[in-house]
């Protein structure tokens, strides 16, 4: 376990620490929200290709809803033949269904990391996981534009992050319900589905949210509309012009 929790803080929490320092100190103004934002800008481009590349898959997906409701109405009889089949069409279709989690994966532990930043990691004890080449910032504000206090809850930044997450499944569903139609009637396991992405998952990002420090809802937000303007780019390349 030690092990672990040293790999962490070597490969997560010091580089995150100290970038964030780093932006509070050298960015005009001295604003930990600006800075709270530019490190979120700075970790998903670092992670561009694999966010591109699951929203790629998961708009594939979307594009197989017909074959795949088909598949689950020929073998609702046979689960063993329906995963066959479906594995099959994923593989004729090049698509890996799983890899729209994989960001989800790779964020959790960011979001750890930040989260300890941002819990008390602010504190001038604290300062000792500063790089050497790094000077010491002394202490630091934790607001945003002098108003709001990022180191304490926020109810309108988790709202608003709930909201934006909303936005995000909403940009898919629209098509998801058309394939709906064209397949006849959808399965429950589907319409429970879409039900969480739309409404569940928000609510429940709302909820954590507001017992977690603002800037992790800061995160959140900007971290979500970036995501959305990825999704922008791929669905736009991939709609047929007129």
């Amino acid at each position: 376990m030690t092990l672990l929790i040293t790999i962490f803080n070597t490969i997560l929490y010091r580089p995150l620490f100290n970038a964030l320092i780093f932006l509070y100190e050298y960015l005009p103004g001295q604003d930990f929200g600006v800075a709270v934002i530019v490190l979120t800008v700075l970790i998903k481009i670092l992670f561009y290709p694999l966010g591109m590349r699951a929203i790629r898959a998961q708009k594939s997906l979307q594009g197989l809803q017909s074959k795949i409701k088909e598949i689950q109405e020929k073998y609702k009889n046979d689960r063993e033949k329906q995963t066959r089949s479906m594995l099959e069409l994923y593989k004729k279709e090049k698509i890996n269904p799983f890899s729209g989690f994989l960001p989800l994966l790779v964020q959790l532990p960011i979001l750890i990391a930040l989260y300890q930043v941002f819990w008390g990691g602010l504190q001038p004890e604290k300062m000792v996981n500063l790089y050497s080449f790094l000077p010491q910032p002394g202490s630091i504000d934790p607001t945003f534009f002098g108003i709001l206090n990022l180191a304490q809850p926020s109810a309108t930044l988790a709202i608003f992050a709930g909201i934006s997450q909303f936005f995000q499944a909403k940009i898919i569903s629209p098509e998801a319900s058309k394939d709906t139609k064209k397949a006849g009637e959808a399965s429950q396991f589907s319409k429970t589905m879409k039900a969480q992405m739309l409404y569940f998952f928000p609510v429940f990002t709302v909820i954590i949210l507001l017992k977690l420090p603002a800037a992790i809802a800061l995160y959140w937000l900007v971290t979500t509309l970036f995501s959305i303007g990825q999704q922008y780019l791929v669905f736009k390349k991939q709609t047929p012009a007129g």
